[in-house]
């Protein structure tokens, strides 16, 4: 039979970077007392996001923060051509990280549907899930975790 769990989780970031919080999520399935089903986690926030990547390696996450920093510079945006004046952003109530960080987040992914069996996630071999926090200052970041599952 069906069941389902909903739980939050609670990240403390140290700004800017990733926070592997794998373990965190297995930990609150093998709670659930759920064994075989699918997990939904959802950020509640739009200035951070998650991410499967690589566990292994940490420059992967070096490589992977620089190049969304180069694509949205914290100094603005230039034309698509790359030609032309900078123009600064504009939204900008929080500090020059407040915009970059936004786009940051709509570029990539604030939730994900993973399966989980025998109370774990099923990842491969060199996978973590990650929140990946895009402002520069330390942030509380709160996570929707759905299971559904038997």
């Amino acid at each position: 039979m069906l069941r389902q769990s909903l739980s939050t989780l609670e990240i403390s970031t140290k700004g800017e970077g990733f926070d592997d919080i794998t373990g965190a999520i297995n930990g609150l399935i093998a709670a659930s007392g759920l064994q075989l089903g699918s997990a939904t986690i959802a950020s509640q926030h739009t200035s951070c996001s998650l991410t499967i990547n690589e566990n292994a390696d940490p420059r992967v996450l070096v490589d992977l923060a620089a190049f969304l920093r180069a694509l949205v510079p914290p100094e603005g945006v230039r034309p698509i051509s790359g030609q032309g004046e900078r123009r600064a952003w504009v939204h900008d109530d929080e500090g020059p990280d407040d915009m970059p960080a936004h786009i940051r987040t709509a570029l990539t992914c604030t939730s994900l549907v993973l399966p989980f069996q025998s109370g774990r996630l099923l990842l491969g071999m060199w996978q973590a899930v990650y929140l990946w926090e895009h402002r520069a200052r330390p942030h509380r970041r709160r996570l929707s975790l759905h299971l559904l599952g038997e």
